[in-house]
């Protein structure tokens, strides 16, 4: 097991030489360091100082392909633990809280696989930071999660180190796929190994071996395995009551010990080295550091074979006693070793406390504070300004993946579950996501009003817009000022509209203008812009009465811009030719003119051309 405080390798920032002063600014997921301009009292400027700003990324591990997977998959695993109702009985959701756990861990694994696979020494760091999160997860699970009492409680610590103690196995298959098992270097490693992991099955099958090769020795090999065989496990799913196990395990200690002081495996030293491991003779087992490599699977063997029984709250003595015992005096405990043991003191605030302090980031901590919290095992604790040590490391991980370019998606459900800040943090941090493409700015749109967040709604629509316009893309940028309901907005691009159609003579978008409904009502421009359009359409369809008396309602309503009612009059004078507009609508538009036009010092020239076209008075 790699140590949890690897340390990364060091690059200095060259900035802030010759005693000026370091500038920073705080980022959503960064830092920006710079040199300033300030100069310590008695110091003279040497050169123009350092030109660039220097980006200090914090949380780099949301950077890495194989752990976003990991963001990814406990995201799904984090949404349907949400969804857990809390009326379900205890047991059930016991259950299930246990079964979330396990599918956190297996995520954790896989993840810790595939890196084992990338030959990269750039990734030893990651990879031995999620074996100290599996690790640590684990040990959460049985001590806080599933909780076992006395008995089961050392079965799941045994299977904890099994789980990571996997050299044992590696060690094993290659002894096993040797020419003569009994005989390789390692044989008596691999079997004093499993013995001290209570692997007593996989033990007798490898002393089977080296008992074939030795027929005068059958017999001391024949009792060792009947001790081995012996020894009593406690099965929570049984008959037998916990007292009832002890007694039994007492009797088998006993016989152990008998056979130790009769000298029963004095010809044969590995086998007197297990019966001492039996018997649970410390001074062995710490003799065999170097198979054990860890305190805490040295507190899990004493514990097999000195106290099987041991009660969860007596585990914090014994954690303690064996960390003492098994480090070296003068060696300084790593942070992994003070997080195992405050766990061994079911100590969880403190287990989260050291994790904040010594990960790279703050996904174990959040995800498992989230769990911690469902199974009320965090209620008493709450923070002084205002929000749970829950919400608080949720806020913080969901901040941090708002950094990166499409794992900011995955925060937005964290935010939803923090019902104190997480709406205000999501309002603050949806408008820093850029807006690099439509499709993206559509899907920031939709969460925003998802959660009637009509502020960054309009904002988004505005942005949108003004891009659009800008691009000349004005079906776009009619389109995100409609959605954004920005009446001003519309009317300015109504007008472009209106503006090209002067100096085209067509339309563009014409399948927007066409089917925008009551959505034209946004504004007077705009309203003008789709009626003037469904004018030119009855026009070409030779619906020249309609065309009339809708045209002649555009100039009475005076939403028509200035600058376009010689474009009107000139849109009239083909309909004052046509036989089947009425002499009631001949007449309005006469009217209509005469009277709008004497506004803009053109009525001489309105009557002109309405002389010269119809020869009506």
């Amino acid at each position: 097991m790699e140590e949890l405080d690897v340390e990364p390798a060091i690059t200095n920032i060259p900035a802030a030489s010759d005693g000026k002063h370091l500038g920073f600014a705080w980022g959503p997921g960064d830092i920006l360091a710079y040199e300033t301009l300030y100069m310590a009292p008695g110091m003279c400027a040497k050169g123009s100082g350092c030109s660039f700003i220097h980006e200090v990324r914090k949380d780099e591990d949301i950077y890495s392909p194989i752990l976003r997977k990991l963001f990814n998959e406990s995201h799904h695993i984090f949404v349907g633990l949400q969804t857990i109702r809390e009326d379900l009985p205890s047991k059930n959701k016991k259950t299930q809280f246990v079964s979330i756990s396990k599918n956190y861990r297996s995520v954790i694994r896989a993840c810790m696989e595939e890196l084992q696979q990338v030959a990269a020494s750039v990734l030893v760091l990651q990879v031995s930071i999620l074996l100290a999160i599996e690790l640590i997860w684990n040990l959460c699970e049985v001590l806080f999660i599933d909780a076992a009492p006395a008995g089961p409680l050392l079965l799941h610590l045994l299977d904890w180190v099994r789980l990571h103690k996997g050299d044992v196995d590696e060690k094993a298959r290659e002894v096993l796929q040797s020419e003569s098992p009994a005989e390789h270097h390692d044989y008596w490693d691999v079997v004093v190994s499993y013995v001290l992991q209570g692997r007593f099955e996989e033990a007798r099958q490898m002393l089977v071996k080296q008992a074939t090769l030795q027929p005068a020795a059958r017999n001391m090999y024949k009792l060792m395995d009947t001790l081995l065989s012996k020894m009593p496990f406690y099965n929570p799913g049984g008959t037998q009551t916990l007292t009832e196990f002890d007694v039994k395990w007492r009797h088998w200690h006993e016989e152990v010990d008998r056979c130790l002081q009769d000298n029963s495996f004095a010809s044969n030293q590995h086998l007197e080295i297990i019966c001492k491991i039996l018997v649970g003779d410390e001074d062995t087992l710490l003799e065999h550091k170097e198979l054990l490599s860890t305190w805490y699977h040295f507190l899990v063997t004493r514990l097999l074979f000195c106290h099987p029984t041991v009660k969860p709250t007596e585990l914090h003595y014994y954690a303690q006693s064996c960390m003492t015992m098994f480090l070296d005096l003068r060696s300084v405990p790593e942070p992994l070793d003070s997080i195992l043991l405050a766990a061994f003191e079911f100590d969880i605030h403190q287990v989260i406390k050291d994790c904040s302090i010594a990960l790279n980031n703050w996904w174990f901590v959040a995800h498992l504070t989230d769990l911690l919290d469902h199974c009320k095992l965090l209620q008493s604790h709450n923070l002084h300004f205002g929000s749970n040590l829950r919400e608080f490391l949720l806020l913080e991980y969901a901040s941090g993946l708002f950094t990166h370019h499409s794992l900011w998606q995955l925060a937005v459900d964290y935010f939803d579950n923090c019902p104190e800040f997480g709406h205000v943090y999501l309002e603050l941090q949806i408008e820093r996501v850029p807006l690099d493409t439509e499709r993206k700015a559509l899907k920031v749109l939709r969460i925003c009003e998802q959660r009637q967040m009509s502020e960054q709604v309009r904002s988004i629509c505005k942005i949108m817009a003004m891009r659009a316009l800008r691009n000349n893309r004005l079906g776009s940028a009619l389109s995100w000022s409609i959605r954004a309901k920005d009446a001003a907005f519309a009317t300015l691009i109504s007008e472009r509209f209106l503006q090209d159609y002067c100096a085209r003579g067509t339309f563009s978008d014409l399948d927007l203008i066409d089917n925008l409904g009551p959505a034209m009502l946004l504004s007077d421009r705009l309203t003008f812009l789709v009626k003037y359009r469904e004018f030119h359409k009855l026009y070409e369809e030779n619906r020249f009465s309609e065309a009339a008396k809708l045209l002649l309602s555009l100039i009475t309503a005076k939403i028509a811009p200035r600058s376009f009612w010689m474009t009107l009059l000139t849109d009239a004078l083909p309909l004052l030719e046509q036989k089947e507009v009425s002499h009631s609508a001949h007449c309005a538009l006469h009217c209509g003119f005469g009277h709008d036009l004497c506004f803009s010092g053109r009525v001489q020239l309105g009557e002109a051309e309405l002389k010269d076209n119809s020869g009506t008075k």
